[in-house]
């Protein structure tokens, strides 16, 4: 069994997921009528490729959606997934299972997809091709078409059956390659006569190169002698330019040499022309120290004034000390003696007067001459810190007077010595100056000679690339590479006269290149270079499409040939299973399929129509066949029960020849009695051995032939639902 499941969400009826799985090689899907069991036909029909929405009853892509009911809303999308047992390989691709999916949107946007991947319709087609499958081949087969290969002309017929026999891989082969050979000589046509349009103008080129290569001589002659004249003048500008560097190397460093010495001699100069200034720096030095000896002296005056300070308060300090000592000449305040007055006078009226009194006066003699030897004290001392502290002060500023004047004497020394030595060394630097100031003007002399060398080689040199140049463009980039240009001589500086006579020589081959206008005749050259190219790869494409169509012709001719017996072959397979089922099934008679032959040729043309000058021959399948104790030799005279029948035997018998994975059977039994119910389901029971069969049916005979039924139902929703029975699982358990 190869069809494993399939798998309907939001298409047409079947609003939500729902999924029915094959595990039997006969499988029946059951429902009354209107419950949505042929959506399940046309599921299959969609998932598969099917592009006519009108074969599976609809008008518009969005007419295949689940279009809403008030329990479920409508769906934006619709998808139908079928998944295949690859095992044996059914289908060139390498996975054991694979999954086709089919999407549709409702702005009509189609997806596919194999095993989750996207893909092209194309790829869905032909991946299926291969395993005799289609949206509308022989293996999806409704009610209706049951009889739609009778019903067909021989031409259609024949295409059912071709198809049937796996042959449309065949003929899409052919007719792509018919296709191919078609725009081959397209083709070929448009590269003659690309090659007779460019005939006329490439024997004008022609003409025009032969008259450009009589003059390749010349521009070679010319090529030849400019190389010659360029690398000697090469040779010439560089060695000048080497010579003069040489030369003016010596003369630059001596220059550079002289500068330097003038630079010490006027250093030395300057240096002496100070002293005057060092004269004038001597003279204030001696003012300087002069004025530092009055400061010294009178500093040291000063000095003998603090000194005679210090010692007469050191005496009023000794004397003081010795008062203290004594209580003679001892003073007190007036004002003191009156508040011990008033103090003794406030005591009179208390009681142990004297006493208080004497007390009184004791204590304040005592405080007063704390107060007053303290006193005295304080100031002499407090004099006698001040005089000390300016002596000290007074000495720092003497030694650092006398530093000073030892430092400015020390200078002053130094200065003097300074000014004679300066003195000697002035006369031998401006003899200096002078020599040098002459070498110096001898080097720039020559120096000046060199530069007018100079730059007569820099104009040299400017016209020799202007002439390298202008010369380049007649006889091509080559000449550039001058530089390597054979020698058998040593160059060197020569005698301007002979590169001057090359130089002549240049010009006459120069004007005689131009009068033939060269510069316009590459163009010509390499129009007609490209022209022959393109000549030469129109002739190779025209070999290649000759052959291409030699091959293309055999290819259709082997397929052809293929075609014809492979169809010869299975169509008398089908004959004979066709004539044995149909005798199954009417109990004798006869029944095959011959070939018909018509012409394409209309025998009455219309007004204004052309008649085709091609007459073609089309072969079509007609069928003949004979009932038993019936006079009928035609499918006009069958009832419908027997065309029924008799659809039913070709359709089984063409499975037979070349049996698909599986076969679907859309109520193509819904016109047979029970007699012949039971026949269909005798050859359904056959057919299954090659086919996995799908059977939507209303009988009863045929429901049990099936393993499994699925049952389909539609409540007032509008959505359809899914029951399964599996009659082969509960034969097993009941084993």
């Amino acid at each position: 069994m190869y069809l494993k499941s399939i798998e309907i969400h939001g298409f047409k009826s079947f609003a939500k997921k729902n999924t029915f799985e094959f595990d039997s090689s006969i499988s029946a899907i059951v429902g009354p009528n209107g419950s949505g069991k042929s959506n399940v036909a046309e599921a299959f029909r969609f998932v598969l490729g099917e592009q006519s929405i009108k074969s599976m009853r609809g008008k518009r892509g969005e007419d295949l959606i689940w279009n809403g009911a008030t329990s479920e809303p409508r769906s934006n999308r619709a998808s139908v997934k079928v998944v295949f047992d690859n095992t044996k390989k059914i289908f060139d691709i390498d996975f054991s299972e694979v999954t086709i999916e089919r999407v549709v949107h409702r702005d009509g946007l189609n997806e596919y997809l194999i095993n989750g991947s996207a893909v092209r319709l194309k790829d869905i087609i032909e991946l299926l091709a291969r395993a005799h499958i289609g949206a509308s081949g022989h293996h999806i087969i409704s009610q209706g078409e049951a009889d739609k290969i009778l019903s067909a002309n021989p031409k259609d017929r024949k295409s059912m059956v071709e198809d049937a026999l796996g042959l449309k891989l065949y003929q899409y082969k052919r007719i792509e390659s018919e296709r191919k050979l078609k725009k081959t000589f397209e083709n070929i046509a448009q590269v003659e006569a690309l090659r007779k349009e460019i005939a006329p103008h490439l024997k004008f080129l022609k003409k025009q190169v032969e008259k450009l290569e009589k003059m390749e001589s010349m521009r070679e002659g010319l090529l030849t002698l400019a190389q010659d004249y360029f690398k000697r003048e090469d040779t010439y500008l560089s060695l000048s330019r080497a010579t003069i560097l040489d030369e003016q190397k010596p003369l630059k460093e001596g220059l550079e040499k002289l500068s330097q010495e003038l630079a010490t001699a006027k250093k030395i100069l300057e240096k002496n022309a100070l002293h005057e200034k060092k004269d004038y720096a001597v003279l204030e030095l001696e003012n300087t120290i002069a004025t530092l000896r009055v400061s010294k002296d009178a500093l040291v005056r000063e000095l003998g004034k603090v000194e005679g300070m210090i010692d007469a308060e050191e005496r009023i300090i000794r004397k003081q000390k010795e008062l203290v000592l004594s209580d003679e000449h001892k003073m007190i305040r007036l004002k003191d003696v009156e508040e011990l007055a008033q103090a003794i006078e406030a005591e009179e009226e208390n009681p142990g007067v004297f006493t208080r009194i004497k007390k009184l006066v004791t204590d304040f003699i005592k405080s007063k001459r704390e107060t007053s030897d303290s006193n005295i004290l304080m100031e002499a001392e407090s004099a006698l810190d001040k005089y000390v502290k300016e002596r000290a002060d007074k000495d720092k500023r003497l030694k650092e007077l006398e530093q000073k004047a030892k430092e400015l004497q020390e200078k002053y020394e130094l200065l003097k010595k300074e000014i004679e030595t300066d003195k000697d060394s002035s006369h031998d630097a401006e003899k200096d100056i002078f020599r040098i100031m002459s070498e110096e003007n001898e080097l720039i002399a020559k120096l000046n000679l060199l530069k007018m060398r100079e730059d007569k080689l820099v104009l040299e040199d400017k016209e020799f690339k202007r002439e390298l140049e202008e010369i380049g463009h007649l006889v091509g980039p080559s000449l550039f590479r001058f530089k390597d240009f054979p020698h058998q001589e040593s160059l060197g500086v020569e005698d301007r006269e002979a590169q001057e006579g090359r130089k002549r020589e240049i010009g006459k081959f120069k004007i005689r290149l131009e009068d033939s206008s060269v510069s316009g005749m590459e163009e010509v050259h390499k129009e007609y270079k490209e022209t022959s190219e393109r000549d030469a790869f129109l002739e190779h494409e025209l070999s290649d499409l000759e052959k291409s169509a030699e091959t293309l012709s055999e290819l259709i001719k082997e397929l052809e040939t293929r075609l014809a017996v492979e169809f010869s072959s299975g169509l008398e397979k089908i004959n004979e299973g066709f004539s044995k089922l149909f005798v199954a099934m009417f109990g004798g008679g006869e029944a095959s399929l011959f070939i018909t032959k018509e012409s394409n040729k209309k025998p009455d043309l219309e007004e204004g129509e052309i008649e085709d000058p091609e007459e073609k021959i089309e072969e079509g399948l007609d069928i003949k066949i004979s009932l038993p104790k019936k006079k009928i030799r035609g499918l006009i005279m069958l009832s419908g029960g027997e065309r029924a029948l008799t659809s039913i035997a070709l359709i089984f018998a063409i499975s037979q020849v070349n049996p698909p994975p599986f076969i679907i059977l859309d109520e193509t039994d819904a016109a047979l009695d029970e007699s012949n119910s039971k026949k269909y389901g005798d050859l359904v029971t056959i057919l299954s051995k090659h086919s996995q069969l799908i059977l939507i049916t209303h009988n009863r005979e045929t429901m049990s032939r099936a393993g499994v039924i699925y049952g389909v139902t539609m409540g007032s929703s509008g959505i359809s639902k899914v029951l399964s029975i599996s009659f082969d699982e509960a034969a097993e358990v009941a084993k």
